[in-house]
């Protein structure tokens, strides 16, 4: 494997998370409503609102997973 791909599989790998996954969403609509995309306020919330919701509820269930493992 050349080392190459090697660095970019390295830099990369957090993108397999969901919760990296949700946080970039979330961020992206941010972002986008920031720099002038006609968003609405509601809008924005929600998807923020989701994504946090969705990031706690991912953490929540590794925690769990994690415990569980150790009995």
């Amino acid at each position: 494997m050349s080392t190459v791909s090697t660095g970019w599989r390295r830099w990369l790998w957090p993108l397999r998370s969901r919760k990296v996954q949700v946080a970039l969403a979330t961020i992206v609509i941010a972002y986008a409503a920031q720099a002038g995309l006609a968003l609405t306020e509601g809008t924005v919330l929600t998807v923020l609102s989701v994504g946090v919701a969705l990031i706690l509820g991912i953490a929540h269930e590794d925690a769990g997973r994690a415990g569980h493992d150790n009995t």
